[in-house]
Parts: C-alpha cells; structure tokens; sequence
C-alpha cells in the first residue's frame, strides 16, 4: 500500500513539473506560427518584434493572468536598454489586451490593429512602440 501511494505521488509531481511546459510550448508555438504569417517587417527591434511580445503576453494574460505576464517580464527583460524597455512597454499593451479580450480567437486581430496604429519610440501606454529602422536587425527568431 505505501509502495502505491509513492508510485501515485510520483506520476502527480511529474504531471505538475510537465504542466509548465506544456504551457508554455502552446503558447509559443502558438504566437510564432502567427509571426511566420504576419505581414510586419524585421525580426529583431521592429514590428514584427513588437508584434511577437505583444501577443505572446495577450495570450498569457488571458489564458492565465496578467500577473504572469508582469513576472515574465521582470525576469526577461530587466536590463533597461532600449530594446528591452520597449518589450516591457509593449508587454504591458499586450497584457491589458488580453485582460480585456471576449476570446482567444480574437487576440490575434486585436494585436494586429494595434500594431498598425504604433510608432517609433512611442509615448503613449496604449500604443505599442518599436525602435527606429537604423536598430533593426535582420533575425527570424529572436
């Protein structure tokens, strides 16, 4: 019987380990199958950059909490040079969308909408922001 109860307890801290990654795998599957299919330019620093971070942190704030986005972020992104400051910026957007959204389906819309109203080094808490041309760089995946 305690043989048993060992054997049951393994298989449920092995779940509860896994459960993480699963999490986190859908998510990032999810997010860069939508940035090979974006229409915004650059990988590194420019739109489309903004527009990864942006979803990506939708997307855990709402199938999670946005509190969860703000850790990530306080972990990822803590630097405090320009590239980070505006993934922090745009992390934060990204959260409120996905506090506020009716559906995971409709995230990807939303992002996409306030992508197309953002700008170079915007000042605004609402509009997503991305570095200068000059500071782009030319990487598919990060």
């Amino acid at each position: 019987m305690k043989f048993k109860r060992l054997e049951v307890t393994k298989i449920r801290v092995f779940w509860i380990m896994l459960l993480p990654i699963i999490y986190t795998t859908l998510v990032l599957s999810y997010v860069w199958w939508q940035c090979f299919t974006s229409p915004w330019p650059s990988g590194k620093n420019g739109q489309l950059d903004a527009y990864r971070h942006t979803l990506a942190s939708a997307v855990v704030a709402y199938t999670s909490s946005p509190k969860v986005v703000q850790w990530v972020t306080h972990l990822m992104e803590h630097k405090g040079n320009a590239a980070n400051l505006m993934d922090q910026h745009n992390n934060r957007i990204g959260a409120n969308i996905g506090n506020t959204a009716n559906s995971l389906n409709a995230l990807n819309h939303v992002v996409n909408v306030q992508i197309s109203q953002g700008t170079v080094n915007a000042n605004s808490t609402t509009q997503t922001t991305w570095l200068p041309q000059t500071d782009w760089g030319e990487s598919l995946l990060w």
